[in-house]
C-alpha cells in the first residue's frame, strides 16, 4: 500500500472510532500522551489532521513523561513538537529508579510503571485543563490484552476504547482502537518519526505480552483475516452464549414454545465480518 493510501486508511479508522464511541466533543481539550513510540506519533498525526477537517472545534496539546531512563534523549520530543508548532509539556519524574528499586529481579516492571505513570498523567491533565486523555493503544494491543486476561487472568476482558479514570475525574480515550499495528508500523517508517525506545518494558524479553504478540503475528501470516475477525468480535458480544450468570439471567430460562432469537445458534454457519474497511475505501469519515 502506498503512503497516501495507508495515511487515509489510518485517518478514516481513527475518525470511525472517535465517532462511534463519542471520544471527542465540541470544545474538548485533548491531552495526547506522547511516548516517542510509533503508536503515539501516529495518533498525534491523525488527531492533528482531524482537528482541521472535523465539524467540531477541539484543542490538542502533547505531554511526554520523562521517566529519567538512562540514556533517554530528552531533546528529541521537544524539538520535534516545537518544529511542528504543537503546544506541549515535558513532565519530569524519576519513576525509573522507583520501578527498578521496587521490582524484584526477574519480575516484570509493567504493573508498577503503569500505575506511577497513570497517576502522573492524571495530575498533569488536571493541571493543564484537559477534558480528554488520549492514549496510543491500537487494535492489536486490545486483542493482546483480551488473550492475556483469558490465558492468565481467567477473565473475558480487554482494553475499552473509552473509560473513566480510577479517580473518576478524567475520560481516557484510545483513538487508534480500529487501527492495525502493521499499518501503524508501516506508516511510522514512511514518516520517519524519531522513535525513542523504552528501557523498561521494551527491554524485557520474558513478558507474556510478547509471547501473545508473536502468536498473533504468526496467525496473521498464516490466516490473514483472523485478527480482523477477532477484533470485530469485541463489538459483537452475545451474553446469552457465554457463561456469566451476572451478565445474563440463565436461572430464569424456561421453554415457553415461542421462537427465541437467542436460542441454540452457537454452531450455526459463521459469517466473516471484519472490522477493517477495504483498503480501497479511503474516504475520510468526518466527526459528527
Amino acid at each position: 500500500m502506498n503512503a497516501q493510501k495507508i495515511q487515509q486508511k489510518l485517518r478514516k479508522q481513527t475518525a470511525q472510532a472517535i465517532t462511534q464511541y463519542k471520544m471527542i466533543e465540541d470544545g474538548d481539550r485533548v491531552m495526547v500522551c506522547l511516548s516517542g513510540g510509533k503508536d503515539s506519533y501516529t495518533m498525534l498525526d491523525n488527531l492533528l489532521y482531524l482537528q482541521q477537517v472535523a465539524p467540531i472545534n477541539f484543542a490538542i496539546f502533547a505531554v511526554n513523561l520523562d521517566q529519567k531512563q538512562p540514556g533517554f534523549p530528552e531533546h528529541i520530543l521537544p524539538e520535534y513538537l516545537s518544529q511542528r508548532g504543537i503546544e506541549h509539556y515535558i513532565v519530569t519524574e524519576d519513576t525509573y529508579s522507583i520501578v527498578k528499586e521496587k521490582t524484584p529481579e526477574g519480575k516484570t516492571t509493567c504493573a508498577l510503571c503503569s500505575r506511577l505513570r497513570r497517576a502522573i498523567l492524571y495530575r498533569t491533565a488536571k493541571e493543564y485543563g484537559a477534558t480528554k486523555i488520549a492514549l496510543g493503544h491500537h487494535r492489536d494491543d486490545m486483542l493482546e490484552t483480551l488473550l492475556l486476561n483469558m490465558f492468565h487472568g481467567g477473565q473475558l476482558k480487554s482494553m475499552p476504547p473509552k473509560l473513566v479514570s480510577d479517580n473518576g475525574e478524567h475520560v481516557v480515550i484510545r483513538p487508534l482502537a480500529f487501527c492495525a499495528e502493521n499499518d501503524i508500523s508501516h506508516y511510522s517508517r514512511i514518516q520517519q518519526y524519531p522513535i525513542i525506545p523504552c528501557n523498561l518494558c521494551g527491554s524485557q524479553e520474558n513478558l507474556q505480552r510478547k509471547q501473545i504478540k508473536m502468536m498473533l503475528q504468526d496467525w496473521h501470516e498464516r490466516y490473514p483475516t483472523r485478527i480482523a475477525s477477532m477484533a470485530k468480535s469485541l463489538q459483537q458480544v452475545i451474553p446469552s452464549h457465554l457463561c456469566d450468570s451476572d451478565l445474563f439471567p440463565f436461572t430464569e430460562i424456561e421453554a415457553n414454545g415461542m421462537k427465541n432469537d437467542n436460542g441454540d445458534t452457537a454452531f450455526d454457519p459463521i459469517t466473516i465480518n471484519t472490522m477493517t474497511p477495504h483498503e480501497d475505501d479511503i474516504h475520510v469519515v468526518e466527526l459528527t
